[in-house]
């Protein structure tokens, strides 16, 4: 009786241990509880979200969500806030949101009605377009000299989801090559498996400049869709406003410029779009 009591204690623990997060849980009730905040971050989105020479996570969403743990750690009254760091995937951020695997994602990831569905974001963090990248000397000059070109996209994008739609609408004829991430996005485009490599403006830039081996590359002038990006997490109404809180506060004050200036300034200055969404983003308390 009392080995068959244990066996059914021990599945049953088994269980508790492989169940999904609750969607009714709060997250927020669960990091005062635990005293432990799960931040996901991308090991190789350039300057976002990415794994720094010291194995750390880096970048300029990397620095956000810092900033977020610190005030959430204040704002729920815990003497020590322990924040861990996970890496997700650009495949694997959604469900590890869903399962509990992570609090908040601390990527460059598009916020759009779909995802909104299933997930909350914060105020927006940046915004930006996809476009393409090519060997230099190779852009094309119309949209009809894409047909045929080998484009390289990382699976699970907008990037790819766009480009799916205007191939299957008859707008471009390109070939998408589906690739993990950008370090293997890149070196399709280097390589010449790929003839482009497609993801957003920003990201193009800060990658060739940093993966690309030094070879020469060039951005076309084509722009393909909007990309408005914000700090996704699973539905929360307390979760969302803190981080929400201390976005605004970041954007209102001013304290996001020096942020943006480590991350974008060896790379361009940033535009008017970038500089009018800080502005309307910076809520009032």
């Amino acid at each position: 009786m009392l080995k068959r009591t244990l066996l059914l204690a021990g599945v049953a623990a088994s269980l508790a241990l492989a169940a999904p997060v609750s969607a009714s849980e709060s997250t927020i009730n669960r990091i005062k509880q635990s005293g432990t905040l799960k931040l996901g971050y991308r090991e190789n989105s350039v300057p976002f979200s990415f794994t720094g020479d010291d194995r750390q996570p880096r970048g300029y969403t990397v620095d956000l969500c810092r900033i977020v743990a610190d005030d959430i750690g204040k704002q729920l009254n815990l003497p020590k806030l322990d924040v861990r760091w996970v890496p997700v995937t650009a495949q694997s951020r959604f469900a590890a949101l869903k399962s509990g695997e992570i609090d908040l994602e601390c990527g460059n990831t598009t916020q759009t009605i779909s995802r909104r569905a299933d997930f909350d974001f914060s105020l927006m963090t940046f915004v930006d377009g996809a476009g393409l990248l090519f060997r230099e000397g190779e852009v094309p000059t119309t949209v009809e000299s894409l047909k045929g070109q080998r484009v390289a996209v990382v699976a699970g994008t907008t990037t790819e989801t766009t480009l799916d739609q205007m191939i299957k609408a008859g707008k471009l004829g390109m070939l998408l090559i589906r690739v993990p991430d950008h370090d293997a996005a890149i070196k399709a485009l280097t390589d010449k498996t790929a003839t482009a490599y497609a993801a957003d403006r920003t990201v193009l830039v800060t990658t060739a400049l940093i993966r690309g081996k030094g070879q020469p590359f060039a951005l076309a002038e084509m722009q393909f869709s909007y990309e408005p990006y914000g700090l996704m997490m699973r539905r929360d109404d307390d979760l969302r406003l803190a981080v929400d809180r201390t976005l605004a506060r970041l954007y209102r004050s001013g304290e996001i410029g020096p942020i943006v200036k480590r991350w974008f300034e060896p790379f361009g200055k940033p535009g008017d779009a970038l500089q009018a969404m800080f502005l309307l983003n910076g809520l009032p308390e």
